[in-house]
């Protein structure tokens, strides 16, 4: 009997110790991925539809952030921003600069987060739900819009 009252506070105690170095938070899947996510991210390429329909990589700059607590916000310039109409359905800069933040959710299972624009340069898109695909290759966060009219992906890199 006294070993097993032992063990049972030997296994209490390995538990506690976890829970307390996991911050007392779930550090199951979700969590793990929005880790991924968490911090400052510079622009390492951005592809976009041409007007001749050919897919180019665009000269521009541009800074993403998520937080721990589901807020993101996204700036790119474009350093010699051209006049012309969006290739897409959508219209995300104007300028040659795009700004916009707000908050996010990700689904893991389909490699996706949700983008709820609360402010942005283009007011269109406040209110609007952005559903973005995402993948992490090499250190890379690959973005890419998940509507079919849309043929642009992005690449950022953790700062």
């Amino acid at each position: 009997m006294k070993k097993l009252l032992s063990l049972g506070v030997v296994c209490l105690f390995i538990g506690m110790t976890a829970v307390t170095l996991s911050g007392g938070q779930d550090r199951g899947g979700n969590e793990d991925v929005r880790e991924q996510f968490v911090g400052a991210w510079r622009l390492v390429w951005l592809e976009e539809e041409g007007a001749d329909g050919k897919i180019h990589r665009a000269d521009c700059t541009g800074l993403l952030v998520f937080t721990r607590d589901g807020h993101m916000s996204v700036q790119v310039m474009e350093r010699n921003p051209q006049a012309r109409t969006p290739a897409g359905s959508e219209q995300y800069s104007q300028g040659g600069y795009e700004a916009s933040f707000g908050t996010y959710e990700i689904d893991e299972r389909a490699h996706m987060f949700i983008y709820r624009v609360e402010g942005a340069l283009v007011r269109t898109l406040i209110g609007r739900d952005l559903t973005r695909v995402y993948d992490f290759a090499d250190k890379q966060l690959i973005v890419k819009s998940s509507s079919p009219d849309e043929h642009w992906r992005v690449a950022w890199e953790h700062y």
